[in-house]
Formats: C-alpha cells, sequence, structure tokens
C-alpha cells in the first residue's frame, strides 16, 4: 500500500513539473470546458421543444383563471432591430412553450377546427396591466395603441398563454403611421408557419425554435421565401 501511494506521488509530482496532465487526469475530474462537462450541460438540446438550437422554458400552460405576472425590472430590456424590424431582448423574453401543445396532439390543439387561441388567451384584464409593466421593462415611450402586447410564440405555435417569458411589448414596424393601429410583420409570419406545420411541412418543434431564434428570418430558414 505504501508503494502504491509513493508511485501515486511520484506521478503527481512528475506532472506538475513537465505540465504534461490535465485535471481530468487526476481523480477522473473534468474541466468545465471539456467535451464531457459541455455534453452535460447540453445534453438536453432542445428542452422541451425538441429540435435544434437552445432550449426553450416551458409554461404553466392555459390556466382557469390568470393572473398579472410580474415583468422584468424597469429599464433592464433592450429592443434589438434586424433590418429595422424590431426584435425582443432574449434576456428578458426567450420564449416559453405551452406544455398543453404537442406534436402528437396538434389536430385537437392548435390545428383543430374552430380555433384554439381564443379558448386560451389571457383577458385583456390581466394582460392590459402586464402591458403597461413591461413596457417600462422594454423603455417603450411610445403610443400603447401602437405597441403590441406580443407572444414571442404565438397561441397558434403552441407559445405558453401569460408565461412573462414569452410576452413582450412590441413597436410598430417601421414606416408604420402613427393613428393606424397594430399592424406588425411578425404576424404573418407566424400564421405561415401555423399553415405549414399543420400541413405537416415543418414540425411544431422547428417553427417554435425559428421563431425564436430570429422571426425575421424564420421563414427562410424554414425554406418558405
Amino acid at each position: 500500500m505504501l508503494s502504491t501511494r509513493r508511485a501515486t506521488l511520484i506521478v503527481v509530482l512528475s506532472c506538475l513539473l513537465l505540465a504534461g496532465c490535465k485535471s481530468g487526469s487526476l481523480g477522473g475530474l473534468s474541466p468545465s470546458g471539456s467535451a464531457s462537462a459541455s455534453a452535460a450541460a447540453g445534453g438536453s438540446g432542445a428542452g422541451g421543444a425538441g429540435g435544434a438550437g437552445r432550449a426553450i422554458a416551458v409554461g404553466a400552460g392555459p390556466q382557469k383563471k390568470y393572473t398579472v405576472q410580474q415583468q422584468p425590472a424597469a429599464g433592464s430590456c433592450h429592443y434589438r432591430y434586424e433590418k429595422g424590424e424590431p426584435l425582443e431582448d432574449p434576456a428578458c423574453t426567450p420564449g416559453a412553450i405551452s406544455p398543453a401543445v404537442t406534436q402528437a396532439n396538434l389536430k385537437t390543439t392548435i390545428c383543430r377546427k374552430g380555433g384554439y387561441t381564443s379558448g386560451v388567451r389571457p383577458s385583456t384584464s390581466v394582460t392590459g396591466k402586464e402591458k403597461k409593466l413591461n413596457a417600462a421593462s422594454y423603455g417603450y415611450t411610445g403610443e400603447m395603441s401602437e405597441a403590441e402586447y406580443d407572444h414571442l410564440i404565438s397561441l397558434q405555435l403552441g407559445g405558453d398563454p401569460n408565461d412573462p417569458r414569452n410576452l413582450w411589448v412590441e413597436p410598430a414596424d417601421p414606416g408604420h403611421k402613427t393613428s393606424q393601429g397594430i399592424n406588425n410583420r411578425k404576424d404573418p409570419v407566424e400564421t405561415k408557419l401555423h399553415t405549414a406545420v399543420c400541413a405537416g411541412k415543418v414540425t411544431l418543434a422547428q417553427a417554435q425554435h425559428a421563431i425564436v431564434t430570429d422571426w425575421t428570418t424564420a421563414l427562410t430558414t424554414l425554406g418558405f421565401s
């Protein structure tokens, strides 16, 4: 036993002197940047949504009674712009999916005849208060009637109805005339993706990930434009 310990000590000292050993060689521990650690950290891949890309959080899903959700601190969120189009702050609004919508139940949820969204959408008495709080989060100072309190992953794509990670105050598009109400270019993108999902041309997870990555390129990324 003593000779074994002495031999181990000699190996350790040799490693240190020659700088030839990695931390993973001692005690079987891998450094945080190693392949094994990366695999452990990213093993879940796309999380609850599946598919490529970062994990998407799973929200609480449809509720019988919605309550006003706490929003990020005032001024803590910042818009990004792609070709003039406003995009959400991924740190504040990374998106969240509803556990009630899956690839397996599309026909009875978002793709069912008669519609789905009206039955799960929170009332304006809840979202109206959240919108004002979220406007402060993003530092939005424009007319509230010109901005949409938008689901990043829309309800028709299985987005969570009232998770604060999935809602943000979306300013009007470039060139939008004031007093014309809400008319964002993101809406037709969502509708086209919904049609594609229900037609089996793309999976629910692929559509959701394309939206949270960048809605302005979602159609191109999935080969629809």
